[in-house]
């Protein structure tokens, strides 16, 4: 299973959870659509980014989505020229999630082919361009779209070489080489590629992550951040969702911590301090909310 259906699969249980409220959800998102097939940024504007939240998100609560208009938005982009990284995925995942009809193969390999010239030369994918070094992000987010576009990475097992290089002293890892501590998004990152690889996950990376939990919930995105975040909380509970145990321990508190950032419009703060409510923290909380009702 792909990395997107992994965690569409486990936000469609968000549910269970939200009762009446799911409707409110729905309607939030559907509130963020452009008309031109678009969902909107933070600076209300329609971004590909903000897109594979809102697409993602209703199709987790099986709402009615404007397929066909954002189909044709998602056409004006073509295989992707002039896109940074992260938009050239989102692209590729966007196009998953309405099906691939409307992207025919050449598209695809030309849209892998662009993917690619982000590849760092330790063999990991790095956001930034020029960088000799892959990223857990970049290494993650270039899998999933690899998967979303039905291909392989060229030589798939050199991203675990960048893997390696990623570790921390703590038994995390970090988003660059030679950090002496590790980061809860980077740690998750590399935990999901572990299971998508089929390689078993050092013990020390699950108690690190297990540890960036505050007994009154929600995970910090570094040891020591002021306050814990909603995008680091739910990326953790999804790397330690094959672990049932420590899922247990923190589950009570960390649905305290989303009921925290719930809002009755419909969405959920990115954390305590965050006054906008948008596409991308709402499916991170249908996310985080689906974990903890299995």
């Amino acid at each position: 299973m792909s990395f997107r259906l992994e965690m569409l699969q486990v936000a469609r249980v968000a549910p269970k959870l939200l009762g009446e409220s799911a409707a409110l959800v729905a309607d939030f998102l559907k509130s963020r659509l452009h008309e031109s097939g678009g969902f909107l940024d933070r600076a209300d504007r329609p971004d590909l980014y903000y897109t594979v939240f809102g697409l993602e998100g209703l199709m987790a609560l099986q709402a009615n989505m404007p397929a066909g208009k954002t189909r044709n938005w998602l056409g004006c982009f073509g295989d992707g020229e002039g896109l940074d990284f992260v938009h050239l995925c989102c692209l590729a995942r966007c196009h998953a999630s309405l099906g691939m009809t409307a992207f025919p193969e050449v598209a695809r390999e030309r849209l892998a082919a662009r993917i690619e010239r982000w590849r760092a030369p330790d063999g990991g994918y790095h956001q930034a361009a020029g960088r000799g070094n892959g990223s857990a992000y970049g290494c993650l987010i270039a899998w999933g779209a690899y998967q979303d576009l039905g291909l392989l990475p060229p030589d798939a097992l050199a991203i675990a070489g960048c893997m390696d290089r990623l570790e921390t002293p703590d038994g995390a890892w970090s988003n660059e080489p030679g950090l002496t501590f590790g980061s809860t998004t980077a740690t998750a990152a590399m935990l999901s590629l572990y299971r998508h690889l089929q390689m078993p996950p050092p013990p020390a990376a699950l108690a690190w992550l297990e540890r960036q939990c505050l007994p009154d919930g929600g995970f910090l995105a570094v040891p020591g951040a002021p306050v814990p975040d909603l995008l680091s909380t739910a990326v953790a509970l999804h790397a330690l969702s094959d672990q049932p145990e420590i899922i247990a321990r923190v589950k009570e508190p960390c649905l305290n911590f989303l009921d925290s950032l719930w809002s009755a419009a419909g969405g959920f703060h990115g954390n305590w301090t965050d006054d906008v409510l948008d596409p991308e923290y709402t499916y991170y909380g249908l996310l985080a909310l689906g974990h903890l009702a299995l």
